[in-house]
């Protein structure tokens, strides 16, 4: 019994390794335990006395439930989701699926919840498996009369990454002008962090605009605009 808490860690290690994390990244956690809401009672009993817990266990700075490394809330929780949906060659697995090889390795106590909302705002699962609709005949656009009403957005892909680990181009049009702004994004950026690039590049310069017409999956668009109207409220 007093080896399994560093055979899992062993296995962590090796796993996030193979996931390209910084090793500084990884180390972190154990800086983070101390103020992370989840565990930091928790990680003080522990630091005071490693024998006052009965299911959480303290090694070398990190702490394990059963085997499972506590992983506070920083962005390595989201991290450490998508590499295990949508990593290796299978990929883009569904939510229970998900949840099940999370679970396997991590524990945080919302996480359940937190994989079901990532794996919702996954855009290639959006796209890939939305259910056909019957969306009727096509209707065509108006006339545009002033700039910046009228947009349109897309997105160019699978382009060489870039120092800053960018590899796919953000379009958004001007329908009147015929301007465009061509703006720098990751393939795995969810509806939110697209919302936040087209506040920052497009809303901050030219205010808001009436229509926006793009492919993307209905419900991409519809966590976009959300995500939209509470970064402006």
């Amino acid at each position: 019994m007093e080896n399994k808490p560093a055979d899992a860690l062993s296995r962590k290690v090796s796993l996030i390794s193979t996931m390209s994390v910084e090793v500084t990244e990884f180390e972190r956690l154990k800086e983070d335990y101390s103020i992370c809401p989840d565990f930091r009672k928790v990680y003080a009993t522990l630091s005071e006395d490693k024998s006052r817990s009965n299911e959480f266990v303290l090694q070398d700075g990190f702490l394990f439930k059963s085997n499972k490394l506590c992983v506070p809330r920083i962005s390595v929780r989201d991290f450490l989701v998508l590499e295990l949906h949508a990593g290796g060659v299978a990929g883009h697995f569904g939510r229970d699926k998900t949840i099940a090889l999370v679970e396997d390795r991590f524990y945080w106590p919302s996480l359940k919840r937190d994989v079901a909302k990532i794996v919702e705002r996954c855009r290639t699962c959006q796209l890939a498996k939305h259910e056909r609709q019957n969306t009727g005949l096509y209707t065509p656009l108006l006339v545009p009369h002033v700039p910046w009403q009228d947009i349109s957005m897309d997105f160019v892909l699978g382009l060489p990454t870039t120092l800053r680990k960018h590899d796919s181009i953000f379009v958004v049009v001007d329908y009147f002008s015929k301007m465009a702004h061509f703006i720098p994004y990751s393939k795995t950026f969810d509806a939110s962090k697209v919302a936040k690039l087209f506040m920052d590049d497009v809303v901050h310069l030219h205010g808001v605009p009436k229509t926006i017409v793009s492919d993307r999956d209905v419900r991409f668009m519809s966590y976009f605009s959300k995500t939209l109207w509470r970064m402006m409220s």
